[in-house]
């Protein structure tokens, strides 16, 4: 008999902790929840206190038997899955579920554990814990929400705009972000303006390069080519001098370690991830015991972690990048958990070079090296950079006398005067963080005269503001407050999945389908998609996780007035005639124009005088690459979930797929 019955999420979580634990326990996965709310039913009992009906899901029932009858012989039952909202749900569920089998009481032991070391494990065994109902309450009311609305909201949009369609609470939201964002785009109208750049050279013939700023000591606005001639004509004529120098010692801090949402933006701009991925690799490197938990809001560091950071920067990169006292950092949320930690490694002395186990690929690697030296950067020295900013004065011919000069051109650069946590972490294309401009200027000094060597006037024009990348869409939804990071990753799949987004250049870019469900949500479910009121209800959320206020009365206020308006607009509203997209082609079979149309398994071509005529064809964008197998045409597809692939246009005959974008012919004839 087994006294010892301990339950996680996923085998590979398992197999890291019988290392640890040895045979005196017999650990098992419940590979993720063993419950949830019915898919063909509402499940929440909104006439009696929003109770949920939870069901054992038929892909389920398997592996809750098996459990059942090892916690029957078992004396103790370790709960140990994850440290948030959902583990702390997985945990109270399996409670329930096992709770009855065998005589007696059964013992259960609620084990918390931020990263799989056998520390940490050994240490979270000697002070188990019964299950924190304030967080499994937080879990069911995002649950409960989430379901009333999108099992209420989702048919009406099958009604009034297309079937099929899912809305999601936070989901939508982001949705409207994307729309509005390409509205601004559609609506830019771009304006010209012209720079001007000035090469001079010094006494010794160092030469470098300033641009002009001001006229009469007003900033200077060239609109259009013949103002930027004139400017050229008198620049031509002028007498060039430095009029002024200024130097400054500026300081450049590290960042924090990782939260999961910088972990998410940086991934997705360094190493190109998509946040799906990026979460994981990230699960995969914590339950293989390399990093801690990767949910997480804070950027707190424990001693240990900040002491082994500080000892190997000493080691190995020498004194002088060695900060006097340990670095640390302040969450910016007011809802961040400080008892948690940030993303870090469990053990510094661990490279990235070394992960060479079972699973783990090159991308874990790839992650795993970005987390790490996010950890060490943050515990090392600052750069120290010399600014030095150029003014340049340019007098006009004739005579002299005039209170300022006629024009005013200016050249700034600054050099690495000490590279500090750079030297790791290195210049980067983050959205968070600038690129350090290197440009050298030459001794120069105040007075001195300068020579003319060319100017180059320059056509420039406004751009519109760029569409969302993820990164960008994941800082923007955090910066307004709108879901919480472990959200992130699904909801952004979910857009492409379903549809409303198609992704361009790593960017999203609305399909006509997504503009018509956001315009129908914004005209009659306004609150709902209302960025403040989202917003509000992920704090009411966390209010309920610190034991603040109850879940129940919450619902309540959103659902009385939400399930009215549902029943107002299903009465009201009118179809939604979505914008028809000319695919440029014609029907093979009547002559009628074939539009795009999107379906269950993504955009396909359709002949506009359906029902008359029901032809349909794939939609297939060439890229102009030969398939490998039979030199057919190797065309863009789509799986089922809107992942994009690469196949043979010959298919199914020739069965050529690959995720990675085959080289155009050309690129193969140069490579």
């Amino acid at each position: 008999m087994m006294d010892n019955l301990v339950i996680v999420e996923s085998p590979t979580k398992a197999r890291t902790l019988q290392r640890f634990l040895g045979n005196q326990y017999q650990i098992e996965a419940s590979f993720g929840h063993v419950r949830d709310l019915p898919k063909a039913d509402l499940g929440v009992d909104v006439e009696h206190n929003f109770e949920p009906q939870y069901i054992i899901p038929r892909d389920k029932r398997k592996k809750v038997n098996e459990l059942k009858k090892l916690a029957k012989e078992a004396k103790t039952i370790w709960l140990a899955s994850d440290p948030d909202r959902e583990g702390e749900a997985i945990a109270w569920h399996l409670g329930e579920v096992v709770s009855d089998q065998g005589k007696g009481k059964k013992e259960f032991k609620r084990v918390v554990f931020h990263e799989i070391t056998e520390e940490a494990i050994k240490e979270a065994f000697k002070h188990p814990r019964g299950i924190d109902f304030k967080l499994v309450d937080a879990q069911q009311a995002r649950r409960v929400l989430d379901r009333l609305v999108g099992y209420k909201l989702s048919p009406l949009l099958w009604q009034k705009v297309k079937r099929g369609l899912s809305a999601g609470r936070v989901q939508s939201v982001a949705l409207r972000l994307i729309v509005e964002r390409e509205r601004e785009i559609e609506k830019f109208k771009p304006v010209e303006y012209w720079e001007i750049e000035v090469e001079l050279e010094n006494g010794q013939k160092n030469t470098f390069v300033a641009q002009l700023i001001e006229r009469h000591g007003k900033k200077l606005e060239i609109k259009n080519e013949k103002e930027a001639r004139e400017h050229e004509q008198n620049l031509q004529k002028a007498s060039y001098s430095v009029s002024k120098i200024t130097q400054k010692e500026v300081h450049r801090f590290p960042y924090p370690p990782f939260t999961t949402s910088t972990l998410q933006q940086t991934a997705a701009n360094r190493l190109g991830f998509s946040a799906k991925k990026t979460m994981m690799l990230a699960q995969t490197l914590y339950e293989h015991g390399l990093i801690t938990y990767m949910r997480t809001d804070s950027v707190n560091l424990s001693i240990p972690a900040v002491s082994s950071a500080r000892d190997y920067i000493s080691k190995s990169f020498g004194k002088e990048y060695l900060p006097k006292t340990a670095r640390g950092f302040k969450a910016k949320s007011k809802n961040a958990q400080e008892a948690h930690e940030a993303i870090r490694p469990t053990d510094v002395k661990k490279l990235s070079a070394s992960l060479k186990q079972g699973d783990l690929n090159r991308d874990h690697a790839r992650l795993y090296d970005l987390i790490w030296k996010r950890l060490v950067a943050c515990q090392m020295s600052e750069a120290v950079m010399d600014q030095t900013s150029v003014d340049v004065s340019a007098l006009p011919a004739g005579p002299a006398g005039s209170p300022s000069p006629a024009y005013l051109l200016r050249a700034s650069g600054s050099i690495v005067k000490f590279d500090g946590w750079l030297k790791l972490y290195g210049k980067s294309q983050d959205d968070e963080e600038k690129e350090t401009d290197e440009k050298i200027l030459p001794e120069l000094k105040e007075g001195e005269n300068l020579n003319l060597l060319k100017i180059t006037p320059s056509q420039h024009f406004t751009e519109p503001p760029a569409r969302f990348s993820e990164a960008a869409l994941i800082k923007k939804l955090e910066e307004l407050g709108i879901g919480r990071p472990s959200t992130y990753a699904p909801i952004l799949s979910t857009l492409t999945e379903r549809f409303y987004v198609e992704r361009v250049e790593r960017r999203f870019i609305p399909t006509a389908l997504g503009f018509a469900v956001t315009d129908f949500l914004v005209k009659y479910f306004s609150d709902i998609v209302d960025y403040s009121f989202t917003a509000k209800m992920e704090d009411s959320l966390d209010e309920i996780s610190r034991g603040e206020t109850r879940w129940q009365p919450i619902m309540a206020d959103f659902y009385t007035p939400f399930e009215k308006k549902i029943e107002e607009v299903g009465k009201v509203a009118e179809k939604v005639t979505m914008k028809i997209e000319l695919a440029g082609k014609t029907c093979p079979e009547c002559g009628k124009d074939l539009i795009v149309k999107i379906g269950r398994f993504g955009k396909f071509l359709a002949c506009a005088g359906f029902p008359d005529c029901k032809h349909t064809q794939s939609l297939e964008e060439k890229i102009n690459a030969q398939c490998p197998l039979d030199n057919g045409e190797i065309v863009v597809r789509h799986t089922k979930r809107g992942k994009t692939f690469y196949g043979c246009k010959n298919w199914p005959v020739c069965k050529f797929a690959s995720w990675t974008k085959p080289k155009a012919e050309k690129e193969n004839s140069t490579s």
